[in-house]
């Protein structure tokens, strides 16, 4: 199989082909690692070597021998190693699986490799001192986005069919809708956290993967949703369609949509016409479309949520320091993580309950707002896919509220969906030019087969599968 020919399927068709005995495993996985290496020199998406042997995998999951990566960030392999793109944890090698990554072995995932992030995914571009910067496939002038950038860039590149990725504030679907790929962030409690962590970032992390097709989306998220032993937040599957793998088709919804940033600041033009083209395709299906967004302080909101990071963030940085001086261990961070480390430092657990609090308060409203509609309808981001370089993360002007302004700025509508726990979809419906752009779809908490039966629907009438960025494995000529 060569690369260009293995770039052309999904992982769905792949696992087809892998099963029907049209072509072995190892076969596409040697397509794969052609294709990475093919594309990766420009984009600079990987973390170290390629693994030398995929990582152990059940032969019969529902994509067994289908290439996969993971995001070097929270989930982790035993034995495979994760830094998280920091200095500060080069060489972590963890000694067990997360459930997540047990479930990818179940699902039988080939991983080859980990893939790009900023520290701690603090950034909203994938750029790191321990890493370097990671470059879009359709311009490589551009970002992919964070902090799953590095699994956006190797997916949309046609180098992998679908890629790990986590979401704390819009990580699964900022990359999404900068690449041109489909981003499900899962309903909080869908997608194990465990062993490690039970809550990750105070309930607004959660982790998924990037995707061509919705199809793969779909599948991949029956083969791993689901609550695991010991977990402190379920969310129980009930009749989600998603669970099947076979999400039922979407009844005549009623559909908000907005276009204007809850954070005041401009949005581009085609942002806006992405989500208005969307809206009218939606309206032609059948469904009840009408202009009406959620209202909310956004003053209250910026400062949870940097609450939620700074704890986060020292917490983190002290596990990964212990034994070492703290200026020591500071060093070797950068500069705008080492400012949400001292400022989590200097937190009261009485600071944590009124951000929890402001937390309770707004998932209440958005309830209250999703008992009038089904689904809310915005741009993922507030502009295309902004330069390599846009948001520095070794700059020490930043203060944890400045870097925050910066990536609300960039991306207003994402975060709320991560603080209310609700499942949230990018796809890449739209264009600027050469460059993709992407609607978000937003349900209520458990409306994950929801979002994922209107995307398909989207992806009938709004095609995108035939879109492939300029640097992409079919385009360049060792690929053929």
């Amino acid at each position: 199989m060569k690369a260009s020919e293995y770039a052309a399927f999904d992982a769905t068709a792949l696992a087809g082909l892998i099963s029907g005995g049209d072509v072995s495993a190892a076969e596409v996985q040697a397509a794969a690692r052609s294709a990475i290496e093919l594309v990766n020199p420009a984009l600079n998406a990987v973390v170290g070597p390629l693994l030398d042997h995929p990582v152990g995998a059940a032969t019969d999951g529902p994509f067994a021998g289908v290439p996969f990566a993971i995001k070097d960030l929270v989930c982790h392999a035993a034995g495979v190693p994760q830094e998280s793109g920091s200095e500060l944890c080069r060489g972590f090698t963890p000694a067990f699986d997360t459930d997540l990554m047990s479930r990818w072995r179940g699902a039988g995932l080939a991983v080859l490799a980990r893939t790009a992030t900023p520290e701690f995914g603090l950034s909203l571009c994938t750029e790191s001192r321990a890493n370097g910067a990671t470059h879009n496939p359709w311009d490589l002038s551009r970002s992919p986005g964070g902090s799953s950038g590095g699994s956006a860039a190797l997916v949309a590149s046609g180098a992998l069919p679908f890629a790990h990725a986590n979401d704390a504030a819009g990580s699964i679907r900022i990359p999404a809708s900068l690449c041109g790929l489909v981003g499900l962030k899962p309903t909080r409690g869908r997608i194990p956290p465990g062993p490690g962590g039970d809550d990750p970032l105070f309930g607004t992390s959660t982790e998924f993967a990037v995707t061509r097709t919705v199809r793969d989306a779909t599948r991949l998220y029956a083969a791993v949703a689901g609550t695991a032993t010991g977990d402190r937040i379920e969310f129980p599957m009930g009749e989600d369609p998603a669970s099947s793998g076979r999400p039922k088709a979407a009844r005549p919804l009623r559909i908000a949509f907005s276009t204007a940033s809850p954070f005041g600041g401009p949005v581009d033009p085609a942002c806006v016409q992405a989500v208005e083209a969307t809206a009218a395709a939606l309206e032609n299906q059948g469904h009840h479309v009408v202009e009406e967004s959620l209202a909310f302080d956004v003053d209250e909101f910026s400062a949870m949520v940097t609450t939620f990071w700074a704890a986060t963030i020292s917490e983190v940085v002290a596990a990964f320091a212990a034994g070492r001086p703290q200026a020591r261990a500071d060093a070797l961070l950068q500069q705008v993580t080492a400012r949400f480390a001292e400022r989590g430092r200097a937190l009261s657990w009485h600071d944590v309950a009124v951000a929890r609090t402001a937390q309770n308060v707004l998932t209440r409203r958005a309830g209250a707002y999703f008992e009038g509609y089904d689904v809310q309808l915005t741009p993922t981001v507030a502009r295309p896919a902004w330069p390599v370089g846009a948001m520095d993360q070794d700059d020490p002007e930043y203060s944890p509220e400045q870097w925050f302004r910066e990536g609300l700025a960039l991306s207003p509508f994402v975060a709320l969906a991560n603080v209310t726990g609700q499942p949230a979809i990018s796809v890449p419906v739209g264009s600027a030019g050469t460059l993709p752009v992407g609607v978000q779809l937003t349900a209520a908490q458990g409306g994950d087969g929801l979002l994922l039966s209107l995307a398909a629907e989207l992806e009938v009438a709004i095609p995108w599968a035939a879109r492939t960025p300029t640097h992409h494995v079919s385009r360049l000529p060792a690929g053929s």
